[in-house]
């Protein structure tokens, strides 16, 4: 009798304490629910509510001018989508954890630098008939990402981040999002021949004004 009594004792304390374990569980699921029900009510309010935005900008300061001297001569359009994760060891992604995939589009210019040309990068030859260009090789820009063509395009937060991000709109992780779809697209403009394209298109350019000039042979090499 006293080991059915300790038994039956010992599984009601087991029972207890997988119900409080639970009711635990169940007090926080809500309490994150209800925050994000009060984030999500406050911010249906501030977008029904008709109202006026007003623009208190200072002037625009112009604070330097440069000359340029480069010829762009060519450029490309692309589109990638980035598929950013973040999880944490030991924990599913459900509690804590995030996946981004963020469509980026942007544009990739290739130029042809004419600043560093010296004295001996033109030559015409003694009857003025004909002329030849010496000129560095055509070297791509630092991409330019559309902001307003760029968008997220599907997100999935684990129950900490979505409380995190009541708190904090995570400026850093749209940064870092921008900074990685501004390497993948660097990475492709560079397999691509963006810059043969736009040294072709410079020595047209080039021959067509040097033969407006009277040149009737013109000589243009990359270097």
């Amino acid at each position: 009798m006293k080991d059915l009594r300790s038994t039956g004792t010992g599984r009601r304390l087991e029972v207890r304490a997988l119900l409080a374990v639970a009711a635990a569980a169940l007090a926080v699921l809500l309490v994150v629910v209800a925050v994000v029900q009060v984030r999500n009510f406050v911010q249906g309010i501030g977008q029904s509510v008709n109202g006026k935005t007003i623009d208190r900008s200072g002037p625009v300061v112009l604070q330097s001018v440069r000359d340029l001297a480069r010829y762009e001569a060519a450029a490309g359009n692309f589109q990638v989508i980035v598929d950013l994760e973040k999880d944490a060891a030991f924990l599913p992604t459900t509690i804590i954890g995030q996946r981004t995939l963020f469509v980026a589009v942007g544009s990739v210019n290739a130029y042809v630098d004419f600043s560093g040309l010296g004295n001996d990068a033109v030559s015409v030859t003694s009857d003025h008939q004909g002329v030849g260009l010496r000129l560095p090789h055509a070297v791509l820009d630092k991409p330019n990402l559309d902001h307003q063509r760029s968008y997220v395009f599907a997100e999935e937060r684990g129950i900490v981040d979505r409380v995190r991000a009541f708190f904090d709109q995570a400026p850093n992780q749209q940064a870092e999002l921008y900074q990685v779809a501004e390497q993948k697209i660097a990475e492709a403009a560079t397999q691509s021949r963006l810059t043969e394209r736009a040294e072709a298109n410079a020595r047209t350019m080039l021959r067509d004004l040097l033969h407006s000039l009277g040149y009737k042979q013109v000589t243009i090499t990359f270097g």
